[in-house]
């Protein structure tokens, strides 16, 4: 089984940068479609990043896109969520993502799901 472990959340004001982190194991990440999710108060979960298939190109949701990166250490089995510009809404649960097949459609079903981490931000 894949476990997923999301890290560094917190409480932030408006414009500042966070970085999240997400541990995978069971699998090593090559393995994986990787993504990150939120979910706001009161709303659906969202997309919010992933990779797509088995290298590094990337896709972004309009709401993120040019202020949040996504990135990987294959080396730590780590992916990470680089989020700059933080905005109040913003503020949601973010959670780790993972396709069992790393070819599957980003905006598809994801299979494992870490605890996930809040972040809120002030403004």
């Amino acid at each position: 089984q894949v476990q997923l472990v999301e890290s560094g959340g917190g409480s932030v004001q408006a414009g500042v940068s966070l970085r999240l982190s997400c541990a995978a194991s069971g699998r090593t990440l090559d393995t994986l479609g990787m993504g990150w999710f939120r979910q706001a108060p009161g709303k659906e979960r969202e997309f919010v990043a992933a990779f797509i298939g088995s290298g590094s190109g990337t896709e972004y949701a309009d709401s993120v896109k040019g202020r949040f990166t996504i990135s990987r250490d294959n080396a730590r089995n780590t992916v990470y969520l680089q989020m700059n510009s933080l905005k109040s809404e913003d503020t949601a649960v973010y959670y780790c993502s993972a396709r069992a097949y790393v070819g599957a459609r980003v905006r598809g079903e994801y299979d494992y799901w870490g605890q996930g981490t809040q972040v809120t931000v002030s403004s």
